[in-house]
């Protein structure tokens, strides 16, 4: 947030009257026991018929819900509306209570909520900056007249701890609905929003390394290696990043030592990577069998770019078993060997190389059936005369 906003949202809560509890950030409006709001609240709350309780509310906001009343009214409003549903209005009076109260945690926690259900990724990054943006406000607090800044900054501090759950469910919530965005080069730009957004959340390198896949997949190169290579620099280890960016360059035939180098270390990772015990053994196997094979794969390919076919056949014949549970890398695999074989004239293992990745339905089928086409007939074998 910039630091006019924040000034603003500081000028605006010593106006109105900003009471720091426990837990709650934002406005507190106290509501007096036995009072007509007290009596109102009390048969809202109260109220099981969805059409009775909005009339009531309606009701509050037209008498006592007015002033400082009005904040509880547009929090009754929200509440409503997320419970029957009607996401739209619970945005708009959630907007509506953000202007009453501009650093009220609850409300953006509500809006994240119903963004989240309606499947709305947009309003979820919307809302869920609008949280961030908050702590940064928060934090930036001066102390009141009546409390010294150490004990101010403490009061703060625990207040922001009370809240770390409702913060891991923002994330969570803006992080899982981005992810389901179906578009990939849309995905990938909220992913990237998200990861700038809460950049020490621990799903912001995962959003990046989902990102740099979804512009792959957009058919983006420059941004997925500028993603991929962003992420990198902050984890070298990362596994994935290594492997899509040896892929990409082998594949291209550009940067080929680098290229190498990547999937040599990623083979290396692979191997040494242990098992989370959340994870099954057997999902955990097939998962280090493709990360190793597809590295494997890499190193035969950068091979066959640098014409030693030779050790190309070698790595693309160990990555073989490993890419079977993946028809795509399995049968790309497959296809590489084939040229390799081709290069070294022997065509027999080529012809059984193609074949192989035309026996498993992915885009390498048709044209490993083109270039078995291509080839050279088998010899036949002559029976002997009795």
């Amino acid at each position: 947030m910039k630091l006019r906003q924040v000034a603003a949202f500081v000028m605006f809560l010593l106006l109105s009257g900003f009471v720091l509890s426990a837990q709650q950030i934002g406005k507190y409006v106290p509501v007096a026991a036995g009072s007509e709001a007290d009596h109102a609240i009390t048969e809202i709350n109260a109220a099981t018929d969805p059409a009775q309780k909005l009339a009531l509310i309606d009701q509050f906001a037209a008498g006592p819900g007015q002033g400082d009343m009005a904040l509880v009214a547009e929090e009754l409003y929200v509440n409503y509306y997320l419970a029957q549903k009607q996401y739209d209005k619970a945005f708009e009076a959630g907007d509506k209570l953000f202007v009453i109260d501009p650093l009220n945690l609850q409300n953006a926690i509500n809006m994240v909520r119903g963004a989240s259900e309606k499947g709305d990724a947009e309003r979820l990054l919307l809302y869920g900056e609008k949280a961030q943006n908050i702590i940064v406000a928060f934090k930036a607090l001066p102390a009141p007249p009546e409390s010294s800044s150490e004990n101010w900054e403490q009061q703060k501090a625990h207040a922001i701890e009370a809240n770390q759950d409702n913060l891991r469910y923002v994330q969570q919530a803006v992080y899982g609905g981005v992810y389901q965005t179906a578009d990939p080069a849309k995905r990938a730009d909220q992913l990237l929003r998200f990861a700038k957004l809460f950049p020490e959340s621990q799903y912001a390198q995962p959003a990046m390394g989902v990102a740099a896949t979804s512009y792959q997949q957009a058919q983006n190169a420059p941004k997925m290696l500028e993603v991929a290579n962003a992420l990198l620099a902050k984890d070298p280890n990362n596994l994935g990043m290594l492997l899509l960016v040896s892929d990409y360059y082998g594949e291209k035939g550009e940067q080929l030592d680098r290229a190498e180098s990547y999937a040599q270390k990623a083979a290396t990772l692979a191997d040494s990577a242990t098992r989370p015990e959340t994870v099954p053994e057997d999902q955990w196997k097939q998962q280090y069998e493709l990360q190793k094979g597809l590295a494997l794969s890499t190193l035969g390919q950068v091979s066959l770019q640098k014409k030693n076919n030779s050790q190309a056949v070698q790595n693309f014949q160990a990555a073989a078993a490993l890419l079977k549970s993946n028809n795509t890398s399995y049968a790309r695999n497959e296809y590489r060997l084939g040229f390799a074989f081709i290069n070294l004239k022997k065509v027999a293992e080529a012809r059984a190389a193609f074949s192989a990745a035309a026996s498993v339905d992915s885009p390498y089928k048709g044209p490993a059936q083109d270039k078995l086409k291509t080839l050279p007939a088998a010899p036949t074998t002559r029976r002997k005369a009795s």
